[in-house]
């Protein structure tokens, strides 16, 4: 498993194109008491290789959550980390207990150095920022970027990326992986079988009931983690109400219930529910036990956010030929059928009591290098928030490389939720009854009850 956007809140992972104010004086002074160094750009000018002061010799603590992307990825940047600052010990621990592991720790006074804070057991940024334990990162993004220091930091990075980590107008945590989210199926069992991606919700039905009578089930979802499938009902709202509707949602806005796009959009994965086109047992599976059941070909779809390639390496047909969808149209939708939930994932953040900051922060900048990027991509499968951070030779999987084509004909036309960053409680209690529907113990009625009480509850705290 990985990390959002938003990354999840149950399983928060994150892939897709390769497409982040003046630092306050009290970071800066605690960072610059280590020292500096200086070098000439391209124009002669002066400009500081070691921004926040990193001591070379002082030891860097990382915690990694192991999840979709693995944690080779980390291993090769403590690495590169080490090379660049002689004397330093860069030790990762890779875990997908993140609450379990470090929770004490930050009780303690005692946190890691730069921590994933991702996956099932994150750590809720929201609650982390309310009790002032999160570095501002702002130094980060006004550093100069490593590979060309006539810009800053956040001049390299993807539009969306500061948002999805930013409290009260500062980022927080470093959201580094770009991801799409959507539907995905075999090209090999489609060009077998004769199917045809289908783009409105009437074809997918359609198209279901003849995948159906193949034996195959039309649709799987990883039962045990209802983030999955809550993605799917938030997202056909998304492109159903339109920008302005989902900016309501995450404001808490809970008339937003009461209306048609979210009707619409319950009513229809209900409907899949309703028609018999569930895997079997679906709903007890975890995500690897669907996931992998999928790629035995014994369902055509499951939704997912493009971490899934890495994920299922071990377990994919070589040609299997996974393929990414958006989700089809509904009748009426404010957005077109290309419009996908993309953005930035997979929060990275610096833990304010942090033994060594200065070099948490660097250890960040250093991610978002060429070298960092493109050391990413070819562990992990996936592409990062640094734009055009991955050069030719890096060659994409068959499913990575159809979220890059997805993404493009996308443009202009992609969201992303914040209330799964700033209101987890919210995003829980949505979950929690998205899983409830799916498993036919409430109704589409009910649902949107229960998201709306859940809004009214969020508002209130």
């Amino acid at each position: 498993m990985a990390s959002d956007v938003n990354r999840r809140d149950l399983i928060k992972r994150a892939t897709a194109a390769s497409l982040l104010a003046v630092p306050s004086a009290g970071v800066l002074s605690a960072c610059a008491s280590s020292g500096g160094g200086t070098s000439s750009d391209k124009t002669g000018a002066k400009t500081n290789t070691n921004p926040f002061g990193v001591t070379d010799s002082a030891a860097l603590d990382i915690v990694i959550f192991k999840g979709g992307y693995g944690d080779a990825y980390a291993k090769s940047f403590a690495t590169l980390y080490e090379s660049k600052h002689k004397g330093a010990k860069a030790a990762v621990l890779s875990t997908q207990d993140i609450t379990g592991k470090l929770q004490p720790r930050f009780n303690a006074g005692n946190p890691p150095d730069v921590i994933d804070d991702s996956g099932a057991a994150q750590i809720k940024l929201d609650v982390l920022h309310k009790n002032g334990q999160l570095a501002d990162l702002t130094p980060l993004l006004d550093a100069p970027y490593a590979d060309d220091p006539t810009k800053k930091v956040r001049d390299v990075l993807q539009p969306g990326t500061i948002d999805p980590g930013s409290f009260g107008g500062k980022m927080y945590a470093l959201n580094y992986i770009y991801t799409v989210w959507g539907f995905w199926y075999s090209g090999k069992l489609f060009k077998d079988k004769g199917w045809t991606e289908p783009k409105t919700w009437a074809d997918f039905l359609s198209l279901s009931s003849e995948i159906k009578k193949t034996g195959i089930a039309p649709f799987c979802h990883q039962g045990k983690y209802p983030y999955y499938i809550n993605m799917v009902i938030m997202d056909l709202i998304a492109k159903n109400g339109g920008p302005d509707y989902q900016k309501r949602i995450d404001a808490l806005d809970a008339s937003v219930w009461d209306e048609a796009p979210a009707k619409a959009a319950i009513d229809a994965v209900y409907s899949i529910v309703d028609k018999g086109y569930l895997l079997p047992g679906t709903n007890g599976l975890t995500h690897i036990e669907s996931q992998t059941a999928w790629n035995e070909y014994k369902a055509a779809f499951i939704p997912c956010g493009s971490w899934l390639e890495n994920e299922q390496l071990k377990s994919t047909p070589t040609d299997f030929d996974m393929k990414f969808m958006p989700l089809p149209s509904l009748a009426g939708d404010k957005m077109p059928f290309e419009a996908i939930r993309a953005g930035a994932g997979e929060p990275f953040i610096v833990p304010e009591k942090a033994k060594n900051k200065a070099g948490g922060l660097e250890f960040l900048r250093m991610m978002l290098t060429k070298e960092g990027s493109g050391k990413f991509a070819a562990a992990a499968n996936s592409l990062t928030v640094l734009k055009d951070g991955v050069g030719s030779d890096v060659q994409l999987r068959p499913g990575t490389a159809s979220s890059v084509v997805a993404l493009k004909a996308a443009g202009t036309n992609t969201f992303n939720y914040a209330y799964p960053n700033t209101q987890s409680q919210f995003d829980v209690d949505v979950q929690n009854a998205s899983g409830e529907l799916m498993a036919k113990r409430i109704t589409p009625t009910q649902w949107l009850q229960r998201a709306k009480t859940a809004a009214l509850k969020a508002k209130k705290a």
